[in-house]
């Protein structure tokens, strides 16, 4: 699989309207909304093992656990450093950090599954036939 723990990915984001708590509707202030976080952290796990995983295979979050530590307001920037933690096939575990340019704002530990695509789809499938069928 070529994935193995200590393998790092960083990436950052600016806190736009659009990724704050006041759009998201998790709070009122314009502030880093904690699905951004979530969202970024997911993602940075997401794209940093993708292209080590076999044709017809991709990953899934199957749980975050995350701790928003500090504000950050819109027109900051936030990054992001994931870590491979462990490999417990099919789990990847990551640990992640995520930092403003003032201070640590968040921490997650994230796991995400390794599926196989046509297998998975046809399950998604499966369910989006049986509720067309109900709704008719």
């Amino acid at each position: 699989m070529g994935i193995e723990p200590g393998l790092v990915s960083e990436a950052s984001q600016e806190v736009t309207t659009a990724l704050s708590a006041s759009h998201f509707g998790s709070g009122t202030l314009r502030v880093y909304a904690t699905p951004a976080m979530v969202a970024l952290v997911e993602r940075t796990c997401q794209e940093m093992v993708q292209a080590r995983l076999p044709t017809g295979q991709s990953t899934v979050g199957v749980a975050i656990q995350i701790r928003h530590l500090a504000p950050t307001p819109v027109g900051g920037t936030v990054r992001v450093r994931a870590e491979v933690v462990s490999v417990e096939p099919p789990v990847i575990v990551f640990k992640a950090q995520v930092w403003d340019k003032h201070e640590l704002i968040g921490e997650a530990e994230h796991r995400r599954a390794v599926i196989d695509v046509d297998r998975f789809m046809k399950r998604v499938e499966a369910k989006r036939a049986e509720a067309d069928l109900r709704s008719s």
